[in-house]
């Protein structure tokens, strides 16, 4: 065996990579190659220090497009930054300050009332004397405490240098590593950032500026540049558009209000039938209902716990709140349901659709419910309907994305067997489809039964009834021990839902 057989691989391969080091860095590639040799030689941490990396710290990292590893140090080092700049430049016992300046108005007065008190004779001098005494020690206790900051401004100053040194050591001894791994990516996905770009490269100082330079002019001399501390703005931008969106509700309730009439009406159509079953209907047949239904879907001993459940709710005078609860519960379930099923079919063959659907349904889920509580009182009233609306909004997207997710996970190399039979597109839906489908959709109902029984206590601020409304009282009149027994029995109802829905999967 020769030498040069020994010398490693073919000149060809060492003359690629020595290329593609230059492609992917731009500058200095002899420097970076040997520095990727050397971390790839080895299994684990490879120490390197890369001091231009040091000096620049999170503007070299943004420059080479390293960003998950840019803004954690941006952070530190602008943290660091504005500690040197409080410490040397900043004004540490000016809180201080103000507070003795404060408390002196208040001083004076007591000192006037305390000499009126002692002109008059009055049987009130010792409170006014207690009361300037106790203020001249808050004084006396701030005034040291604005000497102590004072006098702290240099140990500050010695954090922040010593914070901005480590982080500078940091950021040299981690750079070459994770470019190595940028390149090692690269050399597989050429879409990752590579180089170093006229964009990057501002954008890293830009940020780096911003993040650092204001921040140590606004700690280190607050109040120095009025916008820094309050955002620029007008009051009369907020008055204006406040001014609009009532115009477009007021203009929205007239032309639609057909719309809501007819959905007020399903909506009582559904609720009123529930009601009827559930508050009307004498509470044993309920109760030996429900016990059987679950014991038939989720077994005996389940069925033991339904009906303990429901012994609770009835003993302790929660029956009837409790069957109006199900009543509205069921009422918004069954309408998500109805519609979020058919919705997610129709989604789940349908990619351009569904990327208009579920960015409503991302809203409907991240708004809070108490904002798009205005708008649904705003159309639909106070009482039951608004309630279920509300209860409908945040609980009724699960079903919708399940149902879609469940669809699409159906083997691709089944429903073509389907096909190559014969199969039609009704028989592919309800024979392969669904079943295959089912363990996500009833994932979806459940999740859909379970948000909207989170939402009785909401709609309870809107004039549902049900076990919401012993819950909000509890919160109103502090009642620990009526809100507590309330939310057990809500906690029941949803344990009962669940097991009913789950069934022996469960």
């Amino acid at each position: 065996m020769t030498d040069t057989t020994l010398a490693g691989p073919a000149p060809g391969l060492n003359e690629s990579r020595t290329d593609l080091v230059a492609e992917f860095v731009v500058t200095s590639p002899d420097y970076y190659r040997s520095q990727f040799t050397k971390i790839g030689g080895r299994a684990g941490f490879t120490w390197t220090f890369n001091w231009i990396a040091a000096l620049l710290g999170p503007v070299w990292l943004g420059m080479r497009g390293l960003w998950n590893w840019a803004l954690p140090f941006v952070v530190l080092e602008g943290f660091a930054i504005i500690q040197i700049a409080r410490g040397l430049f900043g004004d540490l016992g000016a809180e201080a300050r103000e507070r003795i300046a404060a408390v002196e108005g208040t001083l004076n007065l007591r000192r006037e009332q305390l000499e009126a008190a002692i002109s008059k004779n009055a049987a009130n001098v010792d409170v006014f004397r207690r009361n300037v005494d106790s203020l001249e020690a808050a004084i006396d206790g701030y005034r040291q405490e604005a000497l102590a900051a004072e006098a702290s401004a240099i140990w500050v100053a010695a954090f922040g240098i010593a914070l901005l040194a480590a982080a500078k050591l940091a950021q040299g001894a981690v750079a070459n590593q994770v470019l190595e791994k940028r390149f090692s990516d690269w050399l597989s996905d050429r879409t990752i950032a590579s180089g170093l770009t006229p964009f990057r490269t501002g954008l890293s100082i830009l940020f780096m500026a911003i993040v650092a330079g204001v921040g140590a002019v606004h700690f280190s001399a607050p109040g120095a540049i009025p916008y820094l501390a309050e955002f620029p703005t007008d009051p009369n931008y907020r008055l204006k558009s406040i001014e609009i969106v009532e115009g477009f509700i007021d203009w929205l309730k007239l032309a639609s209000v057909w719309f809501f009439d007819n959905v007020t009406f399903v909506i009582r159509i559904v609720l009123d039938s529930l009601e009827l079953i559930f508050v009307e209907t004498p509470w044993m047949i309920i109760g030996s209902f429900i016990v059987l239904l679950t014991g038939l879907t989720a077994g005996p001993r389940t069925a033991l716990w339904s009906g303990a459940f429901l012994a609770y709710m009835g003993l302790l005078g929660f029956w009837e709140k409790a069957m109006t609860t199900l009543a509205l519960l069921g009422t918004a379930a069954l309408i998500s349901i109805a519609l979020g099923i058919p919705l997610g079919m129709f989604c789940a063959r349908r990619p351009r659709f569904y990327a208009v659907v579920r960015p409503i349904m991302d809203f409907m889920q991240t708004m809070p419910a108490f904002v798009f509580m205005i708008p649904v009182i705003a159309f639909f009233g106070v009482g039951k309907p608004a309630a279920i609306v509300i209860t409908m909004i945040f609980g009724g997207t699960p079903v919708v994305r399940l149902t879609v997710l469940g669809l699409r996970g159906v083997p691709e190399t089944i429903r073509e067997a389907a096909i190559a039979y014969g199969a039609s597109k009704w028989y592919l839906l309800t024979k392969v489809d669904l079943p295959l489908a089912a363990p996500s959709i009833l994932a979806g109902v459940n999740q859909t039964i379970m948000l909207s029984l989170a939402m009785v206590v909401v709609a309870s601020l809107i004039g549902a009834k049900g076990l919401g409304e012993d819950v909000l009282e509890a919160l109103t009149y502090a009642s620990v021990g009526h809100g507590i027994l309330a939310g057990f029995a809500i906690l029941f109802c949803a344990m009962i839902l669940d097991r009913v829905v789950q069934g022996k999967r469960a």
